[in-house]
């Protein structure tokens, strides 16, 4: 959780470092016009508070499944297809099965 806060804060750093090249680039500034917006040489990451991920709720879950080779194959062929990785594929499609709310419908044959 701490890397989380720690890199949204560099991300704030970067960001702020960014837009102060942009107004010395095309405002006009110079850094001694912005000093707030300047770039320290170090910061002390020590002394941050931590805080919750507010991205939690959407993280991925890793699970163990038993699926068939030819699923696999399915999945890894369309993958390849598509240009990402088959996990992510068969992700997709589960969450799109989720968002249609689709019913599987299971019958059983009576043996006799």
């Amino acid at each position: 959780m701490e890397q989380d806060s720690a890199r949204g804060d560099l991300l704030t750093i970067q960001l702020t470092y960014i837009q102060c090249i942009y107004d010395e680039i095309h405002l006009g500034f110079s850094q001694s016009k912005v000093k707030s917006k300047t770039m320290k040489t170090e910061y002390d990451l020590s002394k941050m508070k931590s805080r919750k991920n507010p991205y939690a709720a959407k993280l991925k879950k890793s699970v163990t499944m038993r699926l068939s080779e030819d699923v696999i194959g399915y999945f890894r062929q369309m993958a390849d297809e598509a240009g990402l990785p088959y996990q992510s594929l068969i992700n997709l499609y589960l969450r799109d099965c989720v968002a249609q709310h689709r019913k599987i419908g299971i019958s059983w044959r009576a043996t006799s």
